[in-house]
């Protein structure tokens, strides 16, 4: 009888957290956010937004009417993705898709489940070498 009220406690909490974290993520956000859009490619590097123009005006409430700054919403995130790119051409012209390849996925699991034997060590210490081909 215990067991099954604790289920039926942990089942109404687990419910009501899902709806309670549900509805704080159901909003869409606010327009004007920038997206990986902001990221350009000049030819030969990819570059971050101009964080001045993404700033959005602060909302904050102040009692004395002061200015507050503007807040550059992923500005910092985007100037790292840019810096990050391996190809920065792709934001331009993106790599077709070549496709898995099955035959070297399946080696690697191969490898994994039958790993090779470890190398004999000489007396000192070293890997053992081989006179084959001497």
């Amino acid at each position: 009888m215990f067991t099954q009220s604790l289920r039926i406690t942990r089942f109404s909490l687990g419910l009501l957290l899902s709806l309670t974290l549900g509805a704080c993520m159901s909003e869409r956000p606010p327009p004007g956010l920038p997206d990986a859009r902001v990221v350009t490619f000049d030819g030969v590097q990819a570059h971050g937004p101009d964080c001045a123009s993404i700033a959005l005006p602060s909302h904050l409430g102040d009692p004395d009417r002061l200015a507050h700054p503007a807040i550059p919403f992923g500005c910092a995130n985007y100037t790292n993705l840019a810096a990050q790119l391996a190809r920065p051409e792709d934001i331009a012209q993106p790599t077709p898709y070549a496709g898995a390849d099955g035959t070297a996925a399946a080696r690697s699991v191969q490898r994994y489940d039958n790993p090779p034997p470890p190398r004999a060590q000489s007396q000192d210490g070293s890997p053992a070498t081989s006179n084959i081909g001497q």
